[in-house]
């Protein structure tokens, strides 16, 4: 949970890799291009993965997280 989160007492947006592709933070091939290599944490239950959608809009916005190392 990142120190934002604590502070307002907010939950993670968790979202399944093809809505958050449709939000358009990245394109859904590079989810899941990330989620397949690792760098990309997710959740998986059958065969839909879904990620913490607020930490990785907070870690693209400060450049942080190693995405694209």
């Amino acid at each position: 949970m990142t120190q934002a989160q604590t502070e307002k007492n907010d939950k993670p947006e968790i979202l399944s890799i093809r809505a958050a592709g449709k939000r358009g933070i990245l394109p859904l091939r590079t989810l899941y291009r990330l989620a397949a290599t690792g760098k990309l944490p997710v959740i998986r239950s059958g065969k839909t993965m879904y990620i913490n959608y607020t930490a990785i809009c907070e870690q693209l916005q400060n450049g942080e997280g190693g995405i694209w190392e």
